[in-house]
């Protein structure tokens, strides 16, 4: 799993700390952003904390995101699966990052075509889905 220059034990660290922190955020009702989740993972785990201003830093926390989803399908499966990551948005814009589309059809999820409407749709789904199997009774805001 070494990649992007930290170790295996360091993305183990984040991705544990990381699905953590979005399953309070459902529990709460909530989503996050890029940089409270970066923040909060520095913070809890000690690991450096990504450097949005490279991209290569930028695709990193891409990469870990996506180790979340994997994490949390194989401790709690669901079927359809549903994306932790979809709780992690931007700080200007009410929606998930382009990874997250992506993602949402490697894993077939979404068709490879899927219209910026179908996009939408689907990530409010998975949000509203992700509060509800966590016990939340608000919807994103």
């Amino acid at each position: 799993m070494s990649a992007y220059g930290r170790a295996d034990s360091e993305w183990d660290l984040l991705v544990d700390a990381g699905r953590e922190f979005l399953i309070e955020r459902a529990k709460l009702g909530k989503l996050t952003s890029y940089t409270e989740l970066n923040v909060t993972l520095a913070r809890r785990t000690g690991c450096r904390a990504f450097d949005f201003e490279r991209a290569d830093e930028r695709a990193a926390m891409g990469h870990l995101l996506g180790l979340i989803v994997e994490r949390d399908q194989q401790l709690t499966p669901s079927d359809p699966p549903l994306m932790l990551s979809a709780l992690v948005n931007y700080l200007t814009a009410n929606n998930a990052g382009p990874g997250f589309y992506q993602l949402a059809k490697e894993l077939q999820l979404l068709p490879m075509s899927a219209s910026e409407d179908e996009k939408f749709s689907f990530w409010i789904k998975q949000v509203k889905r992700l509060h509800e199997r966590h016990g939340a009774s608000s919807t994103p805001a």
